[in-house]
Order: C-alpha cells, then structure tokens, then sequence
C-alpha cells in the first residue's frame, strides 16, 4: 500500500512483531525505507512543542490539551494515528462533558502537532479532521454605563489598570497583547501587535482616550503596561467587579473588553471585513458572531429598492 507519507508493507517476507501486525516504513529520500517508531502524544509534545508555538498563555493551553489526551490515550505509543483513534478521543471528550468549541481547540492543537509529527516522518498516516458544529451562543459585552461604574471602580484600586482596562476597550486586543507591548510598538497615533494569537501582526490606530492612556504611562519600564501583570490586573479587575454589582456574572472578565469593541464597531456601522482586521481574527467567521448587531444597516437596503422602482415607474 502506497502512501502520501510512506510505504507500508504486507508482502511476504516482511518482518512481523508477535502482535501480529505488520511493521511499517516510511520512504526516506536520502536514505531508502527505515521503520516508523512508536511515540506517544506527550513524546510528540516534548518533540516539537517549542518549534511549533511560542511561550506563553496560548502555549500553555495547548500543553494542557495535550496531555489531557495523552492521558485518554493512556500514554500509548503509536506511528499510526487512525480515524478511530479520532473519534474515541472526541467521544471521551464529549463524555467529560467538554462542548464542540472546547473540542474544536484542543483538535486543533492536536491536528498541529501531528501534522508536524507527519512532515517529519514521525508518524506514517494522518486521520481527518472535522469540525464540531458550534451552536452561536449570546456574547456579552459592557453597556456605557456598566462600563462607566466598572472603570470609575478600577481607577479607585490602580490607576495603571484603569489606563489599561481603557486601551483594551479602544483597541480590542487580548489583555496579553496588550501587557507584551514595548515602546516601539507604538508610533505616529497607531499601535502594531507583534505578538499575537494567530502569529500575524496587525497595527491600529487609536482613540484620543487610548493615546491619553498610553502617554501618561510614557518613560516607564519597557513599555506601558509592563508595571502589571495579568495575575495583578485579573485581581483588581475581579475586585472592582464585585464592588459594582457584577460578581455574580461569570462572563464579565477582562476579555469582554474585547467583545465590547467588536460589538461597538459593528453597531457603528463598520463592515465586518473592517471589523475582522482590526481584531485579528485569522477567519471571517470569528467575526460573524457579531454581525447579528448590526440590523441596521438593513435600513439602506430599503432606500436602494425604493429608489429603483422610482426610476422603473
């Protein structure tokens, strides 16, 4: 059987293991055919973690990730990653009670280490991979009152996380983002992002309030939120949350912010293809989520139709 990644041979002759199944072999261009070891998920890991994502909170998650399912996978080697390996790893998922979006990242960080793993001659075959279906669920993001209070709280606590909870909202970048700025990032009334989720930089313009927020931190450290930490800003953030109120709500933490420029832009009547790129986001239907928001530019279709049957008449 011939395959993208290799050979795998049944013929006779061939080395068999007591197991009973075949040994396979992938094609070496500068050396012929050699086996295939077994590894397993955390090996692949250790492997080719830190070639494949970049330290930090995104990473972290993904070594989570990855060794939940090695743990399903009891630590076994392989050099054959099947589709029903697949599919038990997404129904044990599913009955750890973890929904498609949950699964539909922690498949993503799998799919990445195993097509490296593949390229690499790591392992002989690759399953596919198909994404869950997410239901569309409500987004919460802050009113300009439930801002308002929740600023006026922060600023009460810090005045370093009042400028940044104010840069988060203008600009609508990820609190890590954010606390990863140096001062060369910032020039001429616009930001660049460097380091990002998706690995692809973006630059944006800022608000008057998000230029306050940034020059009143200027000359200090490396950059102007290097006086916090996102241990420290989630603190007072939580703090200040409950003191007006919003304890309670589990979806009010500092990546609403986020939401709550998204939002902002599509109700204004920026298109969503504008939207896309000022957040980042690497496919249009991330930004999708909020195009619900935007029924009123509906209106304008109207007066086109009514103004061509004008004409028609």
């Amino acid at each position: 059987m011939n395959t993208a990644a290799g050979f795998s041979f049944a013929g006779k002759g061939q080395e068999r293991p007591a197991n009973g199944y075949a040994t396979i072999y992938s094609f070496d261009w500068r050396g012929g055919i050699r086996p295939v070891s077994e590894h397993s998920l955390a090996e692949l890991y250790a492997r080719f973690g830190d070639v494949i994502w970049e330290d930090g909170r995104h990473k972290t998650n993904v070594a989570a990730f990855i060794g939940e399912l090695d743990e399903i996978l009891l630590g076994k080697g392989f050099c054959v990653f099947t589709q029903d390996m697949l599919d038990d790893l997404i129904g044990a998922l599913r009955e750890r009670g973890n929904s498609n979006a949950t699964i539909n990242r922690k498949m993503a960080a799998l799919s990445k280490l195993l097509r490296k793993a593949h390229k690499m001659g790591k392992i002989h075959s690759l399953p596919e991979f198909r994404r869950q279906k997410e239901r569309a669920g409500r987004i919460r993001f802050l009113e300009q009152q439930e801002e308002a209070r929740l600023f006026a709280a922060i600023k009460a606590r810090s005045g370093d996380a009042y400028r940044l909870s104010v840069f988060l909202v203008d600009t609508g970048c990820r609190l890590g983002e954010a606390l990863g700025l140096i001062w060369n990032d910032i020039d001429s009334g616009r930001v660049t992002f460097w380091v990002t989720k998706s690995g692809r930089y973006r630059t944006v313009p800022l608000t008057r309030r998000a230029k306050n927020a940034v020059e009143r931190q200027r000359g200090n450290a490396k950059g102007p939120f290097a006086t916090l930490t996102q241990v420290r800003y989630r603190a007072i953030w939580n703090e200040a949350k409950a003191s007006v109120g919003l304890g309670a709500d589990k979806d009010v933490v500092p990546h609403i912010l986020r939401h709550t420029c998204a939002s902002r832009l599509v109700r204004g009547g920026i298109d969503i293809r504008r939207v896309q790129m000022w957040l980042g986001h690497q496919t249009l239907q991330m930004t999708m989520r909020y195009a619900h928001l935007a029924t009123h530019d509906l209106d304008s279709c109207v007066k086109v139709l009514e103004h061509e049957r004008c004409n028609d008449c």
